[in-house]
Formats: structure tokens, sequence, C-alpha cells
């Protein structure tokens, strides 16, 4: 989609807010970054419950007062292979439970997903990646120290 130029005219405190935030995300344009923020405003008005976060992966949709969406995801989809015969109400029970968040958080999440389901899946393939190429350093380097 081709983005169409609008004339918009900002507060003085919040052109200040802009600006900061600007300096804090290198490479990103004032428009981008305006651009970046309505788009977030308007995922949180969707699905109430999701905030944005900046972190050294970018910017990732998290649960109001939890984890990121995908980590409650992965936790989701993990719990289902490992008991598909479970109701999907026992799942997100299950989830919330053993990761110390509250049913509302892992149905926001699981809400959030179901909207924008490859932005999440390559969040947890990314975050899989790593942990796969920590794993395989580690083992290098254990290798090399007990020979």
């Amino acid at each position: 989609m081709t983005p169409s130029p609008r004339s918009i005219r900002f507060e003085e405190a919040v052109l200040d807010k802009l600006a900061r935030f600007v300096m804090d995300h290198p490479g990103l344009s004032v428009s981008a970054a305006v651009n970046l923020l309505v788009a977030e405003a308007l995922r949180m008005e969707e699905h109430p419950g999701i905030f944005f976060r900046s972190g050294p992966a970018g910017r990732r949709a998290v649960t109001a007062g939890g984890p990121d969406v995908w980590e409650l995801v992965r936790a989701v989809k993990t719990t289902r292979a490992a008991d598909q015969e479970a109701a999907p109400d026992e799942i997100v029970e299950m989830v919330s439970e053993h990761s110390g968040v509250t049913v509302g958080q892992v149905r926001a999440a699981v809400g959030y997903w179901s909207a924008y389901p490859e932005e999440i899946d390559q969040q947890i393939e990314a975050a899989e990646q790593a942990a796969r190429a920590a794993e395989e350093r580690w083992r290098r380097e254990r290798g090399l120290l007990a020979s």
C-alpha cells in the first residue's frame, strides 16, 4: 500500500515527544514514526490489553503488565501440542497457571495473534533460531574446553 501524504497539526508537546521518540529509534524518520505509532494505537484500540514496547529485537506487541505476545502464543502452541485432547478453555487455563499470567492476558495474546499471525509466528521463529544458535555456540565452547 502506498502511503498518501496528509497534513496534520500537532501540539508542541506532542512534537517534542515525537522528536525524542525518533532520536531513540535510529533509522526511523518522523513520518515513519508517526505511521508506526498511529498503527500501534489502532491495534491497541482493536485489542484491549495489548501494548507495544521497544527492545533489542525491535518493537513488539506485549500484554499489559506481562510478557510479549509471542511468548504466550508459543506457550499456547506448546501446550496444545502436548495435550491435543484438552478443550480450548483448558489450554488457556494451563498456560495461565504455568506462566504466572492471568487468563485475560493469555486470551489477549491469542486474540492479537488471530489478527496478526504472521507477525507473531515470525517472532516465535526468530526466538527459536536465536536459542538454537546460542545452544550451538555453547556446545562448541564446551567441546573446545573439554579437549
